[in-house]
């Protein structure tokens, strides 16, 4: 699949990877959806959004405020891509998530279940929720070439998933989720010619990173074996592109974490 025949849909995608993420593919001539809680795309935001991103478009871009674990929400993102671009998408890309700190047994007592809960919703049925949506427009598409591709999809597990350091058990939990269903989604999906893949990345620039001072960013970085830095968000977003047009990679889960192996704190 060629990136100028794409239409994406991005979650998470006013920040961090998926902001990215649905940069680079408007840049090199696929249009996005981009999809992040209503809050995080007030009219003030999409303006920030298209003034810093030349790429964007009024035929390229559509803005969509919605929760991921919300049915109506996703199922009226898609049907509002459909009436802007007269096609059905055909790449979904997930991005968004949430994470919290808590240790399993700490001085305050027990983990709340209620966040552990909320950590999964969002991250795991939240991405099921736009998987199992997308997958079911992409269905419809005739296919791209001679292996009749309908569609790609993206998700974001993390290093977590493999390296959970202490107070992660909600947030590795949920990234292992990821790693587990990727297979078997690419295998329920196949028949319908429709790839899976997931990426694992390591210490990353996003906001959850950016508000750190300098030093402690620095110091992040070093722990990186090659290169020793933070990663650019970019370089997500270069990956994800590659499996878009790559019609090999299914079914695999890529860590993009400059060989990191993360110590328990």
């Amino acid at each position: 699949m060629n990136i100028n025949s794409v239409v994406a849909l991005v979650t998470g995608a006013a920040s961090g990877l998926g902001r990215a993420t649905a940069a680079r593919i408007a840049r090199n001539g696929g249009r996005v959806v981009v999809v992040d809680l209503p809050g995080a795309l007030t009219e003030e935001k999409k303006q920030t959004l298209l003034d810093s991103h030349p790429e964007y478009n009024g035929d390229n871009v559509l803005f969509v405020g919605a929760d991921v674990t919300n049915e109506a929400d996703v199922t009226a993102a898609l049907d509002s891509a459909e009436k802007k671009f007269s096609t059905n998408v055909n790449v979904a890309v997930n991005c968004a998530g949430i994470a919290i700190a808590s240790k399993t047994l700490s001085k305050k007592g027990a983990h709340s279940l209620d966040s552990f809960t909320q950590v999964l919703n969002v991250n795991v049925a939240g991405s099921f929720n736009i998987i199992r949506l997308c997958a079911e427009r992409m269905a419809l598409s005739d296919g791209f070439g001679e292996d009749k591709n309908r569609g790609v999809i993206v998700n974001t597990a993390s290093v977590a998933a493999y390296d959970g350091q202490i107070g992660q058990a909600a947030y590795a939990a949920s990234k292992g989720a990821i790693v587990g269903m990727t297979l078997p989604i690419a295998r329920d999906l196949a028949p319908n010619g429709i790839r899976v893949c997931s990426i694992a990345p390591g210490l990353f620039l996003t906001p959850m990173l950016e508000g750190l001072p300098e030093t402690v960013k620095n110091h992040l970085g070093s722990q990186v074996p090659y290169p020793s830095r933070l990663g650019n968000p970019d370089e997500y977003a270069q990956l994800v592109e590659h499996i878009v047009v790559n019609p090999m990679l299914n079914g695999e889960v890529i860590r993009l974490d400059g060989a990191i192996r993360m110590p328990p704190k």
